[in-house]
């Protein structure tokens, strides 16, 4: 795409220029508004040329000449003869070459689309980049994958209100451009997704296609360089139901294409997973750490003992069946001869805890054979999302956390950053709180902080960033705001953003997001394309979803 330049205006000599900031007069009949690029070109006095790119951010218009607020009723009945200044702040975000001088003043100022806007903004610089939406002008915005692979940095953090700043759809559009555009290469059909599924159903049609998506919708994909389509390989598992012998999904208005999920109990004890049923106890200082901790050292060496795909555990001799019968046997006598120095309040505050997670936890928890074939698997499927959303909030904890370590673990037993991981995850916030301990949030901070060279990249969202653990959200290589509450954008953590986003951050309306990456030095606000995917179950192509249904029954 050739540059289209547009003459808009010229370098104002009434304000001061700096090598980093400006103020241009716009010409009268021309509009120069929030966002736009400009170019301009000054003379040097050695008689090389400079080229400055720079975004506009903040415009203003004021009467020349006039002395008192009530001119401007004389102006508007036309006793008054005055002039009007129509100016803009430019904010630059490129010098070529970096020679670090002011503009001269009238130097001529254009506005500018295609491959210069490109040059503005560093994508022509980037050898991987993936889109991550337009701009208001419908110029496409890019961020460079090895912020988000691992090379250079990983992770994304998007903060906004919630229901009204579109986060978790944010975060699956930019995972569905990685996936299918061309940036990852071949690498990208090895590449998997951990979704988890926090609220609602709106991450449970993913495989299924918008009926909603308008050929406008689609000509934007087009533009981006994208299919408009579902992501093509998808496996959604729901929690087993409660209450119920068999190996049943517990799901909402979608039931086919759901597989159930559970943990055995040899998997619960080889994978020392009681730290995840404890979430919300007292914090470390209680000293129930260390009865957790001792506990599920005894389980592990009680779980090395039997078969693998053995669904139940045998322990000091005792065949242990389910959960509850675990859960009583700790009470009873376990715990006694495996914590005898634990004082009696800690020991009561943990049993107190254990049987909290009994009821929360028992039908996730399983002694049953047929337990055995329902472990969330994310190997055989680009894209796994993990139905959390009916869980209660201790039972949500449990999943998030013993998914993520034992995806952690994984990725060091391979040794490799490839293939690579991207992880969703929802309410932030809750699972990294910035107070209090959580395990959860050890392993998030675990991701943050050491999964760039493991290849694992957290699409984190919250409503609110200064909740979060700081080193979570400071790990972020990319950071994405919707609409803020107007005292949370006041906060340290959007410091990123300049004092005219942060007010337009409290505008924002669903579909928009201002995004700040390292390579580019201004926020940039953009929009991103209607989901190509149903949301919701208003929005399923029932008849697509059939035709479906009757293929994989004639498969199977």
């Amino acid at each position: 795409m050739q540059a289209t330049n547009e003459f808009v205006g010229v370098v104002l000599g009434s304000r001061e220029s700096t090598p980093l900031e400006f103020w241009i007069g716009v010409e009268p009949g021309k509009i120069v508004q929030l966002d736009d690029l400009i170019v301009l070109q000054t003379t040097l006095p050695d008689g090389s040329h400079l080229t400055y790119y720079g975004m506009v951010d903040q415009v203003t218009k004021r009467f020349e000449g006039n002395s008192f607020d009530t001119d401007a009723f004389h102006v508007a009945d036309h006793s008054l003869p005055v002039e009007v200044s129509y100016a803009a702040h430019v904010q630059v975000t490129r010098l070529d070459p970096e020679v670090f001088v002011p503009p001269h003043p009238g130097d001529a100022v254009q506005v500018v689309r295609g491959e210069a806007y490109q040059k503005a903004l560093y994508f022509d610089r980037m050898l991987e980049k993936i889109p991550i939406g337009f701009t208001r002008s419908g110029e496409p915005v890019y961020a460079n994958l090895e912020f988000l692979d691992g090379t250079r940095g990983a992770h994304v953090s998007i903060s906004g209100i919630s229901g009204v700043a579109t986060k978790t759809s944010y975060a699956t559009f930019l995972l569905y451009s990685l996936f299918h555009s061309q940036a990852l290469g071949a690498s990208a059909i090895n590449s998997k997704a951990l979704i988890f599924n926090v609220k609602g159903e709106d991450l449970l049609w993913l495989d299924t296609p918008n009926k909603n998506l308008s050929a406008e919708d689609q000509q934007a994909y087009a533009q981006l360089g994208l299919p408009a389509g579902p992501f093509q390989s998808v496996r959604i598992y729901a929690p087993a139901k409660k209450g119920v012998a068999t190996m049943m999904p517990d799901t909402g208005t979608r039931v086919q294409g759901v597989e159930a999920y559970c943990w055995t109990l040899r998997q619960f004890a080889e994978q020392q997973l009681l730290r995840f049923a404890f979430v919300g106890a007292e914090d470390e200082r209680a000293q129930l750490s260390f009865i957790v901790t001792r506990v599920e050292h005894k389980l592990a060496e009680a779980a090395k003992n039997g078969k693998l795909d053995d669904p139940f555990l045998e322990v000091e001799g005792e065949r242990i069946t389910s959960f509850r019968q675990l859960v009583e046997r700790i009470d009873q006598e376990f715990l006694i001869r495996w914590a005898p120095q634990a004082a009696s309040g800690t020991q009561d505050a943990f049993r107190r805890r254990l049987y909290s997670a009994l009821e929360h936890l028992g039908h996730l928890i399983r002694g049953e054979e047929e337990a055995v074939r329902h472990s969330v698997n994310w190997e055989s499927q680009q894209v796994t999302v993990i139905d959390i959303h009916q869980l209660r909030a201790a039972a949500q904890m449990f999943v998030v956390g013993a998914i993520l370590k034992k995806a952690m673990e994984d990725k060091e037993r391979k040794g490799s950053s490839r293939p690579l991981m991207f992880v969703v995850l929802d309410e932030l916030n809750k699972y990294a709180p910035r107070t209090g301990w959580s395990p959860i949030r050890d392993v998030l901070l675990d991701i943050a902080e050491r999964g760039r060279s493991l290849g694992v990249s957290l699409f984190g969202a919250q409503q609110t960033a200064s909740e979060v653990e700081r080193r979570v959200v400071a790990n972020a290589a990319l950071r994405a705001v919707g609409r803020l509450d107007a005292a949370e954008a006041e906060r340290d953590e959007y410091r990123f953003l300049t004092g005219v986003t942060r007010k337009r951050a409290t505008l924002l309306q669903p579909g928009s997001m201002i995004v700040a990456q390292p390579e580019i030095p201004t926020p940039i606000l953009l929009r991103f394309p209607f989901p190509a995917w149903a949301t919701r179950y208003t929005e399923v192509n029932t008849e697509l979803e059939e035709e479906s249904d009757l293929f994989n029954r004639m498969r199977d």
